[in-house]
């Protein structure tokens, strides 16, 4: 690579990371001037809501990969063009304005929606209540997994799974020896991506499961809460910070996991 061609390489990156970290060195900047970090830590509504987005977003992420994987393997295996189209129709939620996937919930899960009563009469209510918030987080989250995982089976060499099966290994043998150990970065990869997109939501959160306080009000609508109280921007700029020092710890954490595990075991 010649000089000129890295020193263009260097200055796109740089201008791609001060955008991405400028408005993030902003946010604190103002939190320092006009906030109060330490009363929101102190608050008990701000622990309610912390604790109820990451137990919320955890929730999501076991399902999106107990349901997801299997998912991805049979779609990355499959050569029938249902298959392909199904694979397509899966990235949908990604595209969709969160706005349009709560009222897509509501239509579907709702008092009013098409399985509304099916499920109340089986005694269920899903909107408005803690469990929408996870399905609302599973639902624009999952996809991440899904396609990562997808485009991690798709590489993989079937030919490996092919001498393993010459070898006797049973299929379920040969998908957890063989299989998982050669997709492992991208299923964790794609579990980052889809624990950190279930965290931040908000839009399909607040029309499907409402802003309840210690019930349906994760963190990111607790942040819109304080936004249109009289607490105002400065409210809502302190618990920004609180979210944004949290959600970058357990990033860390789980991107430390993932690389020092190396591959599966």
């Amino acid at each position: 690579m010649s000089r000129g061609v890295a020193i263009a390489l260097a200055v796109a990156a740089a201008l791609l990371a001060l955008l991405l970290l400028l408005p993030l060195g902003g946010l604190v900047w103002r939190a320092l001037s006009d906030g109060d970090v330490a009363a929101e830590l102190g608050s008990g509504a701000t622990w309610d809501a912390l604790r109820l987005s990451v137990v919320t977003a955890t929730i999501s992420l076991v399902i999106a990969v107990l349901l997801g994987t299997p998912l991805a393997w049979l779609l990355a295996r499959s050569r029938a063009r249902a298959a392909r189209l199904a694979a397509s129709l899966l990235d949908l939620p990604l595209v969709l304005p969160p706005t349009v996937a709560g009222i897509a919930l509501l239509s579907a899960f709702g008092r009013s929606g098409y399985l509304g009563d099916t499920l109340g009469g089986i005694g269920l209510s899903l909107s408005f209540t803690t469990a929408a918030v996870v399905l609302a987080q599973l639902f624009v989250s999952a996809p991440f997994y899904v396609r990562s995982a997808y485009a991690g089976f798709s590489g993989a060499d079937p030919r490996f799974e092919g001498v393993a099966y010459t070898l006797g290994l049973s299929r379920w043998r040969t998908f957890r020896s063989v299989t998982l150990p050669l997709v492992w970065p991208s299923l964790a990869g794609g579990a980052v991506l889809c624990w950190a997109r279930a965290l931040g939501e908000l839009g399909a959160t607040l029309l499907f499961a409402g802003s309840l306080p210690g019930k349906t009000q994760t963190m990111p609508l607790a942040i819109l809460a304080a936004f249109e109280s009289e607490a105002g921007i400065a409210g809502a700029v302190s618990l920004s910070v609180v979210l944004l020092g949290f959600a970058a710890l357990l990033l860390l954490a789980l991107h430390r996991v993932t690389a020092t595990a190396g591959a599966y075991r």
